[in-house]
């Protein structure tokens, strides 16, 4: 591990919770805050494509079982850390076997459809609304994140927000339109086309809860399928006849439901299909958590 992101990260984090107390059993495991929080800290460089690439080791993973705790993701020119709650991803590494050196091997990407968090076999999530010290706040001092009861109408409307702050056009179907909740983000104006390179499939694609589109370009960058009641299944098939028959190399799926179907995610996007035809390696999972946090920091940065 690069000594000065780790010790920048360190020293911050002493300055926030006192002295951290290094567990005997790891070289990156820590305890902070009289031993109410567990922080787990990654290095790795910037490769191409903005890549990182991490190690995560199952006997360090499972020092954080029954803990409130958090994955650390740092990396060279890192503006803020990545520090993601170890809970929301415990079933995903139950689920799925480490590498024969005894880690699960995971990956970072900064793409300008929002930043992934990819484990290796289990899948790519979204991780958006995890940089800054908040996720850490909230644990130790057991506040959180107030999450309002949201509505499918309203997931596709901070979904769509994102999308406009980000600097693409948006396009939700028509039928859809007139339940936007513009009491939760402000008002945009939707893509009254897509582009037409999806004109062999636009019966599937005009049905698909948002779509974001590259402004200028007229191609398409994003897809989501809100996942409020109906199941995960349907909206992965939906996305693959769009992967197989008008593929781009920078499209991104999202299936976008609660967290306590991410298990269920991990699972149907295992299936030999999705993995033949590639969709396993462009879908992300977005918990409405995520999305919801993700619009609160878009927004607050924008009033900055």
């Amino acid at each position: 591990m690069a000594k000065p992101e780790k010790e920048l990260f360190l020293d911050a984090l002493t300055k926030r919770f006192g002295l951290p107390r290094k567990l005997e059993s790891s070289q990156s495991l820590f305890e902070i805050a009289d031993g109410r929080a567990r922080v787990y800290v990654r290095y790795s460089k910037k490769h191409q494509r903005n890549r990182t690439f991490y190690g995560l080791r199952q006997t360090d993973l499972r020092q954080l079982e029954g803990y409130p705790s958090v994955l650390c993701f740092l990396w060279d020119g890192q503006k803020e850390p990545l520090l993601i709650p170890f809970s929301e991803f415990e079933e995903v590494f139950n689920a799925v076997r480490p590498a024969t050196d005894g880690q699960f091997k995971a990956q970072v990407y900064e793409e300008a459809q929002g930043t992934e968090l990819y484990i290796a076999t289990a899948g790519r999530f979204n991780v958006e609304s995890y940089f800054g010290w908040q996720p850490l706040d909230d644990l130790i001092h057991d506040s959180g994140l107030t999450l309002p009861d949201l509505t499918h109408s309203q997931v596709q409307t901070l979904l769509g927000a994102i999308g406009m702050r980000k600097g693409f056009d948006v396009w939700v179907p028509q039928n859809d339109r007139a339940r936007m909740d513009w009491s939760i983000a402000t008002p945009f104006a939707f893509a009254e086309s897509l582009p037409i390179s999806l004109n062999p499939i636009r019966d599937i694609v005009e049905e698909i809860d948002v779509v974001w589109v590259e402004r200028g370009a007229a191609t398409a960058r994003a897809f989501f399928e809100v996942e409020h009641s109906t199941p995960i299944y349907s909206g992965l098939l939906r996305f693959n006849d769009v992967n197989i028959l008008a593929p781009m190399s920078d499209m991104k799926f999202g299936i976008v439901c609660a967290e306590e179907r991410r298990g269920v995610f991990v699972r149907q996007l295992s299936r030999p299909t999705f993995r033949a035809s590639g969709l396993s390696d462009r879908c992300l999972f977005f918990e409405y958590r995520n999305v919801f946090g993700w619009h609160q920091r878009l927004y607050a940065r924008g009033k900055e």
